[in-house]
C-alpha cells in the first residue's frame, strides 16, 4: 500500500525584524511498510454522504474508568464532540475531547504577508481548524501538537504547520505547555493543503488501521487575529514546540 503524507519545511519570515521560524507542510513523503505507523488513505471513503455516529467503541488502549471512546469510522459535523485516544509514545496514551469549533480558509496573501515561502508553498491553500479540546485521559500532554490531520481533495493527510513563535492569524497552536487531567484549551491549527488543495474534511486517525472519524462543515472567513499585548515580542505561549512537523502517533 502507498502512504502519502506532507511533511515540514522551513519559512523565514523576511524585513528588518529578527528571523523567525515557521515548520510548514511542503515535502511530499511516501513509503510502505509492515512497521509503518502512519494513516493510509486509500481505503478510506469520502465522509461527506455518511450520517454522523457517536456509539462508543472498546479500545485496545487503557483508558480512565467511565470513558467512552467514539466509535471509529465516526462521521461528524462541526460542533460535535468525540472522544478520542492515541499512542503519544510507545506505552504512552493520550485520551481526548476533541470539538472541531470552526473551519476557516484563508489565504497566503492575506496570511502570510512577510513570511518568505517557496514556490510549492505559494501554491497551497491554507485553512484554520478551531477546535476546544479537554483532556480527559492521564498523560500530561503540555506542549503538544493535537493530533488532527485534514483531507484534501485527493484524499490524502495533510499534516498541522508548527511554529517556533506566534502567528498571530491562527492562535494558540499547540497545547499549553501543561496539560493535564482535566485541563480545557482552544487551539488554532493551520493546514497548507498543497497544490491549491481543498479541506474536504477535518480527521482522526492516529495509526494505518484505524477508521477515521471525521468532521465536516462549511468554511467560513477568517477571525481577525487578536492584538498583541504590550511587552509580548511576538512571541506567544504556544507550549514546548516539537522539533520537527512530524506528527505524534
Amino acid at each position: 500500500m502507498r502512504r502519502r503524507l506532507h511533511n515540514g519545511g522551513v519559512l523565514s519570515r523576511v524585513g528588518p525584524l529578527v528571523a523567525v521560524v515557521l515548520l510548514a507542510s511542503s515535502a511530499l513523503l511516501a513509503g510502505c511498510s509492515d512497521d509503518d505507523k502512519g494513516p493510509d488513505l486509500e481505503d478510506s471513503a469520502s465522509p461527506s454522504a455518511a450520517e454522523s455516529s457517536t456509539v462508543p467503541t472498546e479500545s485496545s488502549l487503557p483508558v480512565p474508568e467511565g470513558v467512552e471512546l467514539t466509535q471509529e469510522g465516526s462521521q461528524l459535523a462541526v460542533g460535535d464532540t468525540a472522544t478520542v485516544a492515541y499512542e503519544v509514545r510507545q506505552g504512552v496514551v493520550g485520551v481526548l475531547e476533541i470539538k472541531v469549533t470552526r473551519l476557516e480558509k484563508t489565504s497566503i496573501k492575506k496570511s502570510f504577508v512577510g513570511w518568505d515561502l517557496d514556490p510549492g508553498q505559494k501554491k497551497a491553500n491554507p485553512y484554520f481548524v478551531r477546535a476546544t479540546i479537554t483532556n480527559v485521559g492521564e498523560t500530561d500532554l503540555g506542549g503538544r501538537r493535537p493530533p488532527l490531520y485534514i483531507v484534501d481533495g485527493t484524499n490524502t493527510l495533510v499534516e498541522s504547520t508548527s511554529f517556533a513563535s506566534a502567528f498571530t492569524a491562527c492562535e494558540p497552536g499547540p497545547f499549553p505547555k501543561k496539560f493535564p487531567n482535566g485541563k480545557k484549551a482552544k487551539v488554532c491549527l493551520v493546514f497548507l493543503s498543497p497544490n491549491k488543495g481543498d479541506l474536504v474534511a477535518v480527521s482522526f486517525r492516529p495509526t494505518q488501521d484505524f477508521d477515521p472519524i471525521t468532521w465536516t462543515g462549511e468554511l467560513e472567513k477568517p477571525k481577525p487575529p487578536k492584538p498583541e499585548k504590550p511587552g509580548k515580542g511576538g512571541k506567544g505561549d504556544q507550549g514546548d514546540d516539537e522539533p520537527s512537523a512530524t506528527p505524534s502517533s
